[in-house]
This record gives structure tokens, C-alpha cells and sequence, in this order.
């Protein structure tokens, strides 16, 4: 028993010194949350003013704003993690990755540990989206279990994004094919989604992409849990579970891929 407690010990450890070394790059770039919460905002303030005065494109009883919010902080969070394999790149290319696969840690250590990392950028976007949103009348659920459920969220949704940006990271190895591929895929994964408009407002193959899609399941328990009336058209419960799966399924995958950025 004692030896697993050290090994569980060790593992956390390693996984918390991978995460601590990409937080401290955050620390010191502060400007780069700064430029990263600009397009979020102007999504609220410019796009969300405009589309309001559509008739019908809010689900519910609540104004296109409160509908909103939740849909940027997932675009946000989505945003961040998916170009997050242009850092693993990137170290590769200045033997920083060489060094972290010669080390100890388990490889699975080092993939989460740069997604709980990638969830600490998405928590900071979080905190912004949220004044932001307080600023423009959006009535929030400020209680202390929602406030958990939703860094938790950002978490997970972190988790998934930047892992599965590494798995990119490992098939194309160069920066130029990962920025164009990215590019090519953030825009459908959050258009393909109910972010910026419900899903009833789709046509019926739109509809099926988006319930297959991870990040409709994340907007989902956003809007539950950040909004003081909101409310889950999948279940809460189904909408982590989803979620809880993709990491799980990409971990795996990215794990064993990892060291092949470095053929």
C-alpha cells in the first residue's frame, strides 16, 4: 500500500512540475492572455449586440446575450487548447522535449500535465469572460457549486482540445502544417456546434455533427451552470460523461504518439 501511495505520489508530482513549467511561460508572457481575451470580447460586444435584435435565435426565455456568454467561453477555451501543440512543436525544435522524454516521468504525466496547463489559460480567459459578461447585464449563477462545475468544465474541455492538438502536433510535425491544419479545424468545430445558435435552428445533418460534436456537450453545462436561469438540453451528468470519455480516449492516444514527434 505504501509503495502505491509513493507511486501515485511520484506520478502527481512529475504531472505538476510538466504543468508548472508551461504556467510559468504564462507568468511571464502575461500580455498573451491579455491579446488571447480580446477576440472573446469583441464577440460579446459586437456580435452578440447585433444578433439580440434577431427575433427567435435565443433558446428559452433569456436574452441572445445570457445564450451567448457560455458559447465564447467555450469558443475561448477552444481557441487556446487547439494550437496547443505548436508549443510541443516548438520544443521539440529546441531539444526541450528531447529532455522531458528522457525523463522518468511517464508519458502520460507529461500529456496532461500540458493540459492541465492549457486549463489554467482557459481558467484566466474564464475569469474575463465572466467580468465581461457581468458588465453587459448577462445574469449569471454566481453559486459557489456552479462556480466549481464551470472551472471544472473549463478544465476538462482544456484537457480535451489540447490533448487532441497534440495528437495533430504529432502527425504533421512542422509548424507550418499544425498552424494551417488548426486553422482548418477550430472555425467547423465551433461553427458545427450549438455555441452561437441552438441546435433546433439546424438543419437536420448540421444537427447530427453538432450532437457528435464535443464542444456542443461543453456549451451545454456552460449554459447550465453559468447562467442564473439556465438549463441542459443534454443532462449535465450525459454532458461531463461525454466529455470525461473524449479525455480519456485522447490521453491514451496522444500518450503513445507523443515521443514520435521527435522521429
Amino acid at each position: 500500500m505504501t509503495g502505491r501511495r509513493n507511486a501515485v505520489g511520484d506520478y502527481l508530482t512529475q504531472l505538476l512540475a510538466v504543468a508548472d513549467a508551461e504556467v510559468a511561460k504564462l507568468i511571464h508572457d502575461p500580455w498573451d492572455l491579455v491579446s488571447r481575451a480580446v477576440q472573446p470580447i469583441l464577440w460579446l460586444l459586437l456580435f452578440g449586440q447585433v444578433m439580440a435584435h434577431v427575433r427567435g435565435i435565443a433558446a428559452g426565455d433569456g436574452s441572445y446575450i445570457d445564450f451567448l456568454a457560455p458559447g465564447v467561453l467555450a469558443q475561448s477555451v477552444l481557441f487556446v487548447a487547439i494550437f496547443y501543440g505548436l508549443s510541443a512543436i516548438w520544443e521539440r525544435d529546441l531539444g526541450v522535449l528531447h529532455r522531458y522524454l528522457v525523463s522518468p516521468a511517464p508519458r502520460s504525466a507529461l500529456v496532461l500535465g500540458k493540459a492541465l496547463a492549457s486549463g489554467a489559460r482557459g481558467a484566466s480567459q474564464g475569469l474575463v469572460i465572466y467580468a465581461c459578461s457581468a458588465l453587459m447585464g448577462v445574469k449569471l449563477s454566481l453559486a459557489p457549486a456552479n462556480m466549481v462545475g464551470v472551472i471544472a468544465l473549463i478544465l476538462l474541455a482544456s484537457a480535451l482540445f489540447s490533448t487532441f492538438s497534440l495528437v495533430i502536433a504529432c502527425i504533421v510535425k512542422t509548424r507550418e502544417r499544425f498552424m494551417g491544419v488548426g486553422q482548418f479545424l477550430t472555425m467547423p468545430i465551433f461553427f458545427a456546434s450549438n455555441a452561437i445558435y441552438p441546435l433546433a435552428m439546424m438543419p437536420d445533418w448540421l444537427k447530427a455533427i453538432a450532437r457528435a460534436n464535443p464542444l456542443s456537450y461543453e456549451v451545454d453545462a456552460l449554459r447550465s451552470l453559468m447562467l442564473a436561469s439556465g438549463h441542459s438540453q443534454f443532462g449535465v451528468g450525459t454532458d461531463f460523461a461525454v466529455l470525461v470519455g473524449c479525455v480519456g480516449v485522447l490521453v491514451i492516444v496522444a500518450t503513445r504518439m507523443y515521443p514520435r514527434l521527435t522521429e
